[in-house]
């Protein structure tokens, strides 16, 4: 049995028709730069997300420099974030000439360690980026009085959590900001490139509406020098048509995941979800120091897997200059070694489910 790490053409199967007619009438209409499509995306995502404002962008990537652009973070100062990210939550730090500045994460959730980044902020300290790694989010109460408490910008990279939830609350309620990817292997994807920044913050909001569409108040009017990080129009439309599903979609990862939580052997650490937290699941990521071998049987088996992260970012060559070395992060060094996402999506049958199980099962009987 082959099974891929994500099946991007079943969930379009699944929904096909609303997806072609959504696309349709983009193309019937030749609306294709911002217009009615963007708009109705816009106040659905706010309305999902229970937010005052969600503006639409080009990436997860742009989402998250438009907001550290809106919370005017800059040059001198310092971003607190962790090293088990993908590139992109640190890059932008960087581009808007800031510092970054690594905690180490919670050896049980792989989140922030909260208790690090209370003792990380110093009088540099602007902003925190917190990300919810494979769709779990940390103690964001807690979070939110630590930045309250030295008057920081608290930004959720919420890249891989659409319907996370902590204690009944979405991304961007404790937050200053959340930021979304709608990469299309995201459990809310387009067709391509897309984002979002979602704020409660009206001020804020006005300044990112501003900084996502070069400035302008009228076509030719251009209150500040902006960027050109709209969302297309086209991915809008599709966004649209697959938001009503999100939720039917959660909860089949959550089942999913509730069925490899209770099937899969003993010798692998899965993830934990306690009372508070809804846990999304974008990826199901064990725990084992067999990683490669398991990973090489598992590829035998025909069964996709991939590594989230496998390189910490303090020991990325792009970062060689800040003369990190490794030790300098040791939880999240040592679950790099460790981790292995399996096979998690809405589409996946019992059967699959049940293969994969018992592959695992069997590796470690041998």
């Amino acid at each position: 049995m082959k099974i891929p790490l994500v099946d991007l053409k079943a969930n379009y199967l699944s929904i096909k028709t609303e997806i072609d007619s959504a696309i349709q009438r983009v193309i019937d209409n030749t609306a294709f730069i911002m217009g009615e499509n963007v708009k109705n995306f816009e106040i659905h995502f706010a309305n999902f997300s229970n937010a005052k404002h969600a503006i639409g962008c080009s990436s997860g990537t742009s989402a998250l420099h438009l907001a550290l652009m809106a919370a005017e973070v800059g040059p001198d100062d310092e971003v607190i974030t962790v090293p088990n990210t993908f590139i992109a939550t640190t890059e932008c730090i960087t581009h808007v000439g800031a510092t970054v500045k690594f905690v180490d994460v919670d050896p049980q959730t792989l989140l922030i360690d909260i208790d690090k980044l209370e003792h990380a902020i110093t009088p540099q300290t602007k902003a925190i980026i917190v990300v919810h790694l494979y769709g779990q989010m940390p103690d964001m109460e807690r979070i939110r009085e630590i930045g309250k408490k030295s008057d920081l910008t608290i930004i959720e990279d919420s890249a891989q959590a659409h319907a996370a939830e902590f204690k009944g609350h979405s991304p961007g309620y404790y937050g200053d900001i959340a930021t979304f990817s709608f990469f299309p292997a995201k459990n809310l994807g387009c067709f391509g490139d897309g984002g979002a920044v979602v704020t409660n913050d009206d001020k804020l909001a006005e300044r990112i509406r501003l900084l996502v569409d070069h400035g302008r108040t009228t076509k030719y009017e251009h209150k500040i020098e902006g960027y050109n990080y709209r969302l297309d129009a086209l991915q809008a439309a599709i966004l649209d048509a697959k938001l009503p599903h999100l939720e039917k979609w959660t909860h089949l990862r959550r089942q999913h995941a509730k069925f490899y939580k209770d099937n899969l052997p003993s010798e692998v650490r899965t993830p934990s979800e306690t009372e508070n937290y809804k846990y999304v699941y974008y990826m199901y990521v064990l725990r084992t120091d067999k990683r490669d071998d398991l990973m090489a049987f598992l590829k035998e088996k025909e069964v996709s897997c991939g590594i989230h992260y496998p390189i910490p970012l303090h020991l990325q060559p792009a970062y060689s200059y800040r003369a990190y070395k490794s030790g300098d992060f040791p939880v999240a060094e040592k679950a790099a070694k460790e981790i292995l996402s399996i096979p998690i999506y809405p589409e996946m049958t019992q059967e699959q489910l049940r293969y994969i199980v018992d592959s695992i099962t069997e590796f470690f009987s041998i």
